[in-house]
């Protein structure tokens, strides 16, 4: 059976995700690993990135239950233009707006994101 992916969906299941990125990000910045993240080589979140993740995603969540489908489309589709931009501007320094994007992994995924928020548009509502 397959599912609809519609802007409700990604809200939800994205604002999910970043929450708790955001939380195993802090733990690897102020615990015993701070010097090596959590999640291994590939990814470090500096507390900056951290807290973009966990303001974006609680907003994300109450996004998904609290406003209508027009104001979720619309949101959905800044995140969409944002991650891509986001993700395109990885690729040519590692510092926006005092985030690092350290590495071609943050833009990728980034880029993903950006593309899986736009896909959703075309999800029948939920």
């Amino acid at each position: 059976m397959r599912r609809n992916v519609n802007p409700k969906s990604f809200l939800t299941i994205g604002g999910i995700v970043l929450v708790l990125l955001a939380i195993l990000g802090f733990i690897g910045v102020i615990g015993p690993t701070a010097e090596k993240s959590i999640f291994g080589d590939s990814w470090w979140f500096d507390n900056g990135e951290n807290w973009a993740h966990l303001i974006i995603g609680a907003v994300a969540l109450i996004c998904a239950y609290t406003v209508g489908a027009a104001g979720q489309k619309m949101l959905v589709t800044l995140v969409g233009i944002l991650a891509l931009l986001v993700g395109v501007i990885g690729f040519f320094g590692s510092n926006f707006l005092g985030a690092n994007l350290e590495n071609p992994a943050d833009s990728i995924l980034h880029i993903v994101i950006g593309l899986w928020a736009l896909l959703s548009m075309g999800g029948k509502k939920s």
